[in-house]
């Protein structure tokens, strides 16, 4: 479980890096197809959806994770739990709690399934 817990972590931080972000392949290697998001603001996000908008992000600053957790639901499926912060340019802090649910897929690579993430003080 640790090696699990040290891969998804891994790939979780893979979604912060704009050169990612900024790659449909790298998306694609990271996003099922049947990826579903609940963005802070409430809006659900499909696959179709989040890749478009993640090519064309203009986000600024930079994102980490802290008190990654990961638990098995499935031989296929695992949860993982953090908190993410985003610190902009001027250096003003935004802190979510992240929750996301990968699938091992039939080529052999963890994708995620499922994400949401919300907005704390």
């Amino acid at each position: 479980m640790d090696d699990l817990a040290t891969h998804l972590k891994e790939l979780e931080e893979k979604l912060f890096e704009p050169s990612v972000r900024a790659s449909r392949d790298m998306l694609t290697a990271l996003l099922s197809r049947d990826f579903r998001e609940i963005g802070s603001s409430g809006r659900l996000y499909t696959f179709d959806v989040i890749v478009p908008a993640l090519l064309t992000e203009q986000r600024t600053g930079t994102s980490r994770g802290e008190f990654f957790e990961t638990r098995r639901l499935a031989e296929h499926i695992a949860l993982v739990t953090y908190r993410a912060i985003h610190t902009d340019v001027a250096g003003s802090e935004r802190r979510t709690l992240r929750s996301s649910i990968w699938r091992l897929e039939e080529d052999g690579h963890w994708r995620m399934l499922f994400h949401q993430g919300t907005v704390i003080a």
